[in-house]
């Protein structure tokens, strides 16, 4: 079963969350100059989101630009156990170009870090077979201040996501349209849309060292509410401080 709709408009916190988005690209030049774009669709809440945002705000407001949804498939998944008719369905509807590849990841050698290695790869190569220069992910404004105590704790360096990050060894840049909005209000957006209906199913992801910084984060949140985003802003300000002296 398809989405509730793929196009606006929105109800307000559609319209809220294409906003945002909105902002980041224009903020951080995220898609300036770029004729074709690429999505890392992964089925999940964050990337449809994405999907549908990008393809509603291209050629208004913005330069049109073509649109190519990447699908990693494969026996383990951080993301959404989505079927293929399902985003190939999706896809149909905006005119968005479908492209699927496949994860070689067996649960005998299961972890993150070379299953994200692989997938990003897979992601790279296929955009750079249709001419995409520039990849989207649906990485939001909890995830950058996940990544941020991540590095503070484990690697004493302040860093969090940057919105845009090329990649000079695959010859990509990575961009994040989603940074300025919250888990939440994807979460809500996808509701409403009737997309949000599937979670990891990663049997690795669900004990991840992510996850559990994403649980000190939530026991933080009873003495400061707004911790997630305070260590987000802090990020953003941080990089755009250093990007400047650079």
């Amino acid at each position: 079963m398809l989405p509730n709709s793929v196009h606006p408009p929105w109800t307000k916190l559609g319209r809220s969350i294409e906003s945002g988005c909105r902002k980041a690209l224009f903020d951080f030049g995220l898609i300036d100059g770029q004729k074709r774009i690429a999505v890392a669709l992964s089925g999940g809440k964050d990337s449809l989101t994405l999907l549908l945002m990008l393809n509603a705000i291209r050629g208004r407001g913005f330069p049109d630009f073509d649109l190519y949804a990447i699908h990693v498939g494969g026996e383990f998944s951080c993301g959404a156990g989505i079927n293929r008719q399902f985003l190939e369905g999706i896809c149909e509807q905006l005119n968005v170009t479908y492209l699927e590849r496949e994860s070689t990841q067996k649960l005998e050698t299961l972890s993150c870090y070379p299953c994200s290695r692989e997938r990003r790869r897979l992601l790279f190569d296929a955009a750079k077979e249709v001419g995409c220069s520039h990849i989207a992910f649906g990485h939001h404004r909890d995830d950058n201040a996940q990544t941020l105590m991540m590095n503070l704790l484990h690697k004493g360096e302040f860093a969090g996501m940057l919105p845009k990050l090329t990649m000079e060894h695959y010859g990509v840049t990575v961009i994040r349209p989603l940074i300025y909005l919250s888990e939440e209000q994807i979460r809500s957006f996808a509701q409403l849309q009737g997309f949000a209906r599937v979670m990891c199913r990663c049997p690795v992801g669900q004990h991840s060292m992510r996850r559990q910084v994403d649980q000190l984060i939530d026991q933080m949140e009873g003495t400061f509410p707004n911790v997630r985003k305070n260590l987000a802003d802090a990020s953003l300000l941080y990089g755009s401080d250093k990007a400047s002296r650079a």
